[in-house]
This record gives C-alpha cells, structure tokens and sequence, in this order.
C-alpha cells in the first residue's frame, strides 16, 4: 500500500514540475524553480525507501530524502521572501546555504556513524520496508534548523501582511497555506497515517500551489510583463551594444528599420556602415549629455515622395543586468500616427490663429474707426479746427518716424504704435465743453478760455471710460496721457496740472508739437495761417520752454515732411 502512495506521488510531483517547465518562463522566480526540481528527488527518495528489500538500500533513500528535505527549506524561505517583496542581504544567504549544508552533511553520516541514526535495524513487515532508528545529537539539530527555518518564514509573511501593502495579498495567502501544510506532515506526519511518511503529499500539495503562484505572481511583476509587452509589439525595435559598441543583438522589428543589422555579427564591433554610425551617433550623443538620448529616424518609402515615410522616436538607455549597467540599449518607437496627429494640429492652429488674426484685426479696425468716428464728431462741432484730428495724427506719425530713426529715445514698436494711434483722440474731452465756448466766432475771453482748458482732464475721463475694458493696458495708458496732458508746457506753465520737463509723458511732448504745428499753419477764425518760415521760427524759439528740448533735432529732421504734408494739403492733395 505503501509503495503505491508514494508511487502515485512521484508520479504527479514529476508531472506538476514537466507542467512548470512546459510554461516556463524567463522571469519566472529562480527559487521556485529549485523547488520543482528538489521536490520530486525528496518523492523519489520516498518511493526507493518504499520498496528497498534491504538495510543498506533504506539508509541510501534516506540519504535521498534529507538531500531534497535540507534544501528544500532554504529554498522555500527563499521563494517566500522575494514574494514577499523582503530584500535579503547576500551574506545572509551564504550563511543560510552553509547551515542546510551541514545539516545534510550530518545526514551523509547515516550508517557511518551513532551521531545522526543509532541502533538501526531493518524488516519487511506485511510486504512493506521498515527501518527502525534511534535519533542522534545531529537528527536533533536537522529538527531545530527545520523549526528555524519555519519561523523565519512565518515572521516574513506576518510583515508582509502588515507592512508591505505592495505585495498582493492573495500572494501571501498561497505563500502561507502550504507551507504550514508541509510544516504539520513533516512533524506530524506519521501519528496520522501509521508507518507512512506524508511529508510527500505535503511536498506534493506545495507544488499545486506555486503553479498556481508562477502563473499570477507574473502578471504583478510590471518590469517584466512590460518587457514582454515591448517584444510582442512588432511597432517597437530595439538593439544592444556592450561598452566597446559590440553588437549584442537586435529584434525583427529593427533589422526591417535597418536590414544592415542582419549582417553584422555577435560580439562584433559595429563597422562603419550607414547603421553602423548612425547607431554610433545615438550612443555618443547619450554618452555626452545622458540627459539627451531622444532622437528622430525617418525611414523613407519607395512610392511617390513621403507617401510612405515613417517616423521613429529613437530612444537610448544604460542596458542593465539587474543593478550593474553591462552597455547601451537603443530602441525605435513608431510615431508616425502621432507625428502626423500633431502635423494636423499645427496647421489647424496656424489656420485658427490666421483666423483669430483676422477677425481681431477687424474688431481692432473697428474699433479704431469708432473712436475715428466720435473724434471727428466732436471736430465737427469746433468751427475753428476742421480737419485738425487728421493733421495732428499725420504730424505725430511723422515726428515718431524720425524719432525711430534718430535712436536716441529707444522707442518700442509698441509705443509708436500706441502713440499713432491714440493722437486722433487727443482733443476728445472737447464733447464736453458747451458749444457757446466750443463754436465762438473768435477769440475767448478768460472766463472762456477756463472752461475750454477744461477739455484735457475731461478727454482723460472720456478715454478712461471708453477703454475701461481694453485688453490692451499699454494703449489705454498712452491714450489718456495724450489728451491729459498736450497742453502741458516743458517750463510747467501749461494746463491742466503744471507738469514740467520729464514730469510729462513722452506721448504728451510729442502731441503737443504737432498740435501747436497745426494750429500754426493751419487757418482758424481768428487768424490766419502762419507760412512755414515763421511756424519754423515759433516752434524752435519755443524748444526748452513749451516743447521738449530733446525734440528739437526730431522736429528739425521732420520739418521737410511736415511742410510737404501741409503743402499737398493746401493744393487740395
């Protein structure tokens, strides 16, 4: 009977380690692996012990059994602490190998000596082999290194539990149950079942679940099922080189991206070819700057021109054997589809900026003709300045022009702008003023002429307004300051807050010259218009008092264009 146990259970401990080698894989855990070779030689010992007709047959298969049974512990701690995600230092391994080498040295004793089996006897009882033993001082020590190494194991799954949430907990469990199911057959064994060992179906039972372990324990390890995922896809290449840029080899996916690499040779330096230094420039450029190791490899089709270009992202890593870096890894990602995306993305931005260009730009334009509008409103109720806003806006474009090319002010483009476009705007506060005082046939009297200055901080008031929720902050700033202050005098004896020199916005000096220009020239109703000799005379006599003197050269080299413009203005042009 006993034979046929122990037969049927060599028979399944052989078929469930021929079951994990048919689904073995690369990063299957090497300790389990041990397992399932050491499993089957404890099962064999079992059955030669079962059927041995002799003394010296029984202690040969008990020399067996405690071959798989020294080891088989080690190597069960082993497969439990990396399941568990517990790092055991090398030096403790060691020392853990030479313990279970020891004890199966004290088991190699059997027949040689009392220290491990004494007082031995041998006999067939009802067809069945037993070995009768007394245990020495050494059985004692394999017994307590058996119990130290179950408590090992047993303190490395409860922290487990406890401390290491990354470990799955259906993993701990299949950990634990067979192997407190081995620990009870091996001490309890035989008060079950009579002369029976049943450390075997222990054993056995062991194997069924770390089938079950390999299989799910796999799925969790992301690093390798990554990997794996990397070589099942065929739209990723990749090739290795060591340090000395020997080829160490490539997938089928980078020998189609470079059909070269198929005739280089394992081990080999990379020559020279046009693979050959592109690879070599990849690696270089990493090795440089290991910050920089992304590049872009267009493959180019045979069809019309780009019809089937694809574009690979190459990138270049360290190629590490567990912690130790052995050389370089390239690997070639197809990013045509994205590249293409993202190609479409561009130009539909491009055609949405285009189009956000020119609805603002014709939002602006309508904006400006607004204010054009309202500017010239108020104009038209001044009978002493028709056509002013337009002069003075010419005028001011003018004197920032060659302001521009002078280079002494180091105006912004943005400024000039803002200034150009804020002059028609200047005299906008006049809306307020009453049209007794704004259409008088002549001059003002003091009375007047008060309520008339009025129209610089009014025109501030206004412009405030009218741009309170203009995005841009520069314009609505240069804007106000020119209708506040143009009246203002650079000795501080202007209007409306006696600002003098530099106190006065630059926009402001600059509007003040072109607006006393045009009113120089210009006929009002109660005078005449000044030729240019004597507007020219004006205009300089008062640089340092009421104009800027650093606007003096500007206005000087304006003077042609101005009088040109004034010229064509009088001749209907």
């Amino acid at each position: 009977m006993t034979v046929i146990i122990y037969g049927v259970i060599l028979i399944f401990s052989v078929l469930c380690s021929a079951i994990y080698l048919y689904h073995w894989h690369k990063h299957f855990n090497a300790n389990i692996g041990i397992l399932f070779a050491l499993i089957p030689i404890t099962c064999l010992g079992h059955f030669m012990y079962s059927i041995s007709t002799n003394m010296e047959e029984a202690l040969s298969s008990q020399k067996i059994v405690y071959l798989g049974g020294s080891f088989l512990q080690l190597f069960l701690l082993f497969s439990i602490t990396e399941l568990c995600q517990i790092r055991m230092k090398r030096w403790i391994r060691v020392l853990l190998f030479g313990i279970c080498t020891a004890a199966f040295s004290g088991a190699l004793t059997i027949g040689h000596g009392d220290q491990f089996y004494h007082n031995l006897s041998f006999e067939i009882v009802e067809g069945e082999s037993v070995l009768t033993r007394e245990y020495g001082w050494m059985h004692t020590a394999y017994y307590l290194v058996v119990i130290a190494f179950f408590l090992s194991g047993a303190v490395a799954v409860l922290y487990s539990w406890r401390r290491k949430s990354q470990v799955p907990r259906t993993i701990i469990i299949l950990v634990t149950v067979p192997y407190v199911f081995v620990l009870l057959t091996y001490f309890a064994g035989k008060q079950f079942y009579g002369r029976a060992d049943l450390m075997p179906v222990g054993y056995l039972f062991a194997q069924i679940v770390y089938l079950i372990i390999s299989a799910r324990m796999n799925l969790y390890d992301v690093a390798d099922t990554a990997i794996d995922s990397m070589v099942h896809e065929r739209s990723i290449g990749y090739l290795s080189l060591d340090f000395k840029y020997r080829y160490l080899g490539s997938n089928e996916t980078a020998e189609k991206l470079m059909p070269e690499l198929c005739t280089l040779v394992v081990d080999k330096v990379i020559g020279d070819s046009k693979a050959g230094k592109k690879i070599r420039h990849y690696v270089d450029s990493f090795r440089a700057n290991p910050d920089h190791n992304s590049f872009t490899y267009t493959l180019h089709g045979q069809g019309k021109q780009g019809e089937d270009d694809r574009i690979y992202n190459v990138n270049v890593n360290g190629l590490f054997d567990g912690n130790r870096q052995r050389g370089y890894i390239v690997t070639f990602t197809d990013d045509t589809a994205n590249r293409k995306y993202i190609q479409l993305l561009d130009t539909y931005n491009e055609k949405l900026k285009d189009e956000v260009e020119r609805q603002t730009g014709h939002i602006i334009e309508m904006h400006d003709n607004l204010i054009m509008s309202l500017a010239m409103m108020v104009e038209s109720r001044d009978n002493s300045t028709g056509g002013h806003i337009k002069r003075t806006s010419e005028g001011v474009r003018i004197l920032v022009e060659e302001m521009k090319k002078e280079g002494t002010h180091q105006l912004t483009e943005e400024f000039c702008m803002d200034v150009i476009k804020a002059a028609p705007m200047h005299d906008l506060g006049k809306i307020a003023v009453d049209d007794a005082v704004l259409r008088k046939p002549g001059r003002f009297t003091d009375e007047e002429y008060e309520k008339m200055k009025q129209h610089a901080a009014e025109g501030a008031r206004v412009i405030h307004e009218i741009l309170l929720h203009t995005d841009d902050a520069s314009f609505k700033v240069v804007a106000e300051n020119v209708a506040h202050y143009h009246h203002e005098r650079w000795d501080g004896k202007g209007y409306p807050m006696g600002l003098r020199g530099e106190q006065i916005p630059l926009e402001a000096r600059i509007m003040a010259v072109a607006d006393v220009y045009d009113a120089l020239v210009s006929k009002r109703v109660y005078k005449e218009a000044f030729d240019f000799e004597k507007a020219d005379r004006i205009i300089m006599e008062g640089m340092g008092t009421q104009f800027d003197p650093g606007l003096k050269q500007v206005y000087s080299n304006a003077r042609d264009r101005l009088e040109n413009y004034y010229a064509q203005i009088a001749q209907g042009g």
